[in-house]
C-alpha cells in the first residue's frame, strides 16, 4: 500500500483590529471552508479588553469546532480556557506554559528557520513548531527567512507538526505544501480582501 499523502490545514491569524464587524467577517470565512484552527493576536491591550474582545471570536470558533488559540499570552489564554497558546521566542518556556495551562491545551512555539530552536521546543513538549517568514509578509515583519529544504528537514524526522507561516497566498502554498507543511498559517491574505473568497481559494489547495 503507498503511504497516504501528508495532509496540510489552514491555520487563520487575526489581524490587530479584531472589534468592529471582524467578528461577521470570521463567521464568513470559517464557513468558507475547512479551518484547523484561530489565532487571536493583538497588542497593547489590557487583559479585561482582549477578553472581552476573545468572547465572541470564540464562540464563533466553538460552534464549528475549530481550535481558539491565543497569541503570546499565557494568562489570557489560562483565563478564557482556550484551546491553545502560540509563543514567540520571547514569551517564555513552552514547560512552564504547560504547567500553567495543562496536558489538554495546545502549545506552539515559533521558532523562525532554526532547526535548533525546534529541537528544543519539540524537546520541551511543545504540540507544533511554527517556522517563517517564507515569504514578505506586510503582517508582521521578519528578518527569518527559511526555505523549503527546512519543512522537508522536519517532516521527515519528526512526528511534532510543523507550521509554515509569512507572505503566504493560494499561489505560493503549493510549494510549502508538497515540501510537507501540515498547516498554513495565514492572516494577510485572508482579511486585506474577501476573506470568502481567499478562504475558498486556499480550501481547494488542501483537499
Amino acid at each position: 500500500m503507498n503511504a497516504p499523502t501528508p495532509s496540510c490545514s489552514l491555520y487563520l491569524i487575526s489581524p490587530l483590529d479584531v472589534g468592529g464587524d471582524f467578528p461577521a467577517r470570521l463567521e464568513r470565512a470559517l464557513e468558507a471552508g475547512p479551518v484547523a484552527a484561530f489565532q487571536f493576536r493583538v497588542k497593547d491591550l489590557d487583559q479585561h479588553e482582549a477578553a472581552r474582545l476573545a468572547a465572541p471570536l470564540q464562540e464563533i470558533c466553538r460552534a464549528r469546532d475549530v481550535a481558539f488559540v491565543v497569541n503570546d499570552l499565557v494568562a489570557l489564554a489560562k483565563r478564557i480556557k482556550a484551546d491553545g497558546v502560540h509563543l514567540g521566542q520571547s514569551d517564555g518556556d513552552p514547560r512552564e506554559a504547560r504547567e500553567e495551562l495543562g496536558r489538554e491545551v495546545q502549545i506552539g512555539v515559533t521558532c523562525h528557520a532554526s532547526r535548533h530552536l525546534a529541537m528544543e521546543a519539540g524537546d520541551a513538549g511543545a504540540d507544533y513548531v511554527a517556522f517563517g517568514a517564507f515569504f514578505p509578509s506586510t503582517t508582521k515583519q521578519s528578518e527569518h527567512k527559511p526555505d523549503l529544504d527546512l519543512l522537508r528537514w522536519w517532516s521527515n524526522l519528526f512526528e511534532i507538526p510543523c507550521v509554515a507561516i509569512g507572505g503566504i497566498t493560494p499561489d505560493n502554498a503549493p510549494a510549502l505544501i508538497e515540501a510537507g507543511a501540515d498547516f498554513l498559517a495565514v492572516s494577510g491574505a485572508v482579511w486585506n480582501g474577501d476573506e470568502v473568497a481567499a478562504v475558498k481559494a486556499f480550501a481547494k489547495l488542501l483537499t
